[in-house]
């Protein structure tokens, strides 16, 4: 198990980095039930830079299941939309956020697809407006890590429970920066260096990005007015804060009706519980008119059909195939880690802020009641970007950055 000290790091980073929890501000923690321990450090370290509550919120894997054994059929179709509720009401009044990540990419392996569909929708309906506040970067927020039991489980199924923890820790810890002597320190320049990447990027005004490798031929259009995002932002708190720890993204907004192309994924997704694997997709006008899977197939269909939005994109991000997580070797089979060994798009919903002005569908940004990224980098994959004139202009090489 990892050591206290270590724990207490980490839960230092979420607090003084990634959340940045300001005097007098409340955090809501949304977590796993194994993940108790760091809460409580998170707890600790909140009130000692002036939080004036915290409240968090327990999650736990074998619940879920329960509800997939037992529950009536009706079940599916509720949410708990006065919890959305409350907690949306609360950060509207100036709360901050902090989600820890770490349930069983599995958990919900074989259980009714249709089932799983129709609870990821209601859910999906009864967040959006607690949802709209984070996405938007109305208030502070982050997301950290916590190796459970049962993720680690699933990331090393050839070791012995506890080996396999120790291993994940190892993992989370490196990726997090949280094993440095000064870890808060490495992190600020780790964000002056991503925003230094955004920065390049911004001044070119590329029209569009090319993807190209082993089933990939991707043309992704870029939204006029595009701003490319990553490391620190300031959310319109006033807040900077550092929303995925790790991250290693610069991202930014696609045009809804300008995607064309055939992708391949990199990785296996997990989504919902449920690992969906070697997805590829053909995208028309901006659509998804093709989707497959060797495995999730029906999951992966459900997602793309969950609103008219969902089957098109809102973001594009760009990661190097170096970054620490990609060092790592391993497949995490969790987007916060497994997006950040690779570069990524996005189904669903846009990011505000990844374009001046903001903007809805009227300025081609996407709307929908999800966002779920997917990988579709890696050292087979170049990126060109395309100028406004046609010229191309070599991106990334081989998955490492060559502007």
């Amino acid at each position: 198990m990892i050591g206290e000290q270590q724990l207490d790091r980490l839960a230092e980073i979420a607090v003084k980095i990634g959340v940045n929890v300001q005097p007098g501000q409340e955090l809501i923690i949304n977590a796993p039930i194994d993940a108790r321990v760091l809460v409580q450090l998170v707890a600790a370290h909140a009130y000692r830079v002036g939080a004036s509550l915290v409240v968090p919120f327990y999650n736990d894997d074998f619940v879920v299941r329960a509800r997939f054994e037992n529950a009536e059929d009706s079940s599916f179709d509720f949410a708990p939309t006065w919890l959305y509720e409350g907690i949306r009401r609360s950060l509207s009044e100036g709360a901050a956020m902090l989600s820890v990540v770490g349930a069983d990419p599995t958990v919900l392996a074989g259980f009714d697809p249709k089932r799983i569909g129709r609870m990821q929708r209601a859910q999906a309906a009864a967040a959006r407006p607690m949802r709209n506040l984070i996405s938007s970067f109305t208030v502070n927020w982050s997301v950290i890590a916590f190796a459970t039991p049962a993720w680690a489980r699933s990331v090393f199924p050839d070791d012995i429970e506890s080996v396999a923890v120790e291993k994940l820790w190892h993992a989370i810890l490196s990726a997090t920066r949280a094993d440095r002597d000064d870890p808060v320190s490495a992190w600020r320049e780790h964000a002056d260096q991503l925003l230094d990447r955004c920065e390049t990027l911004n001044a070119k005004r590329f029209e569009a990005l090319h993807f190209r490798g082993p089933g990939t031929d991707l043309r992704v259009g870029l939204i006029d007015d595009h701003v490319w995002v990553g490391g620190a932002t300031e959310a319109l708190n006033g807040i900077v804060c550092l929303p995925n720890l790790p991250t290693e993204e610069v991202f930014t907004m696609p045009h809804r009706e300008r995607v064309d192309g055939v992708v391949r994924a990199s990785k296996p997704l997990v989504h919902g519980g449920v690992l969906i694997e070697d997805i590829a997709v053909r995208f028309e006008k901006g659509r998804i008119v093709e989707a497959y899977a060797s495995r999730g197939e029906e999951i992966f269909r459900s997602l793309v059909a969950t609103d008219e939005g969902a089957a098109r994109l809102g973001e594009v991000a760009l990661v190097p195939e170096a970054s620490p997580v990609a060092r790592s070797g391993l497949t995490f089979r969790n987007t916060l880690f497994d997006e950040n060994a690779a570069s990524h798009i996005a189904l669903g919903q846009a990011y505000a802020f990844t374009r001046r002005g903001g903007g809805g569908p009227e300025a081609g940004a996407n709307e929908s009641l999800i966002h779920v990224d997917w990988m579709i980098g890696s050292d087979r994959v170049d990126v060109d970007g395309i100028t406004p004139e046609g010229s191309v202009v070599p991106v990334m090489r081989a998955g490492a950055f060559v502007i």
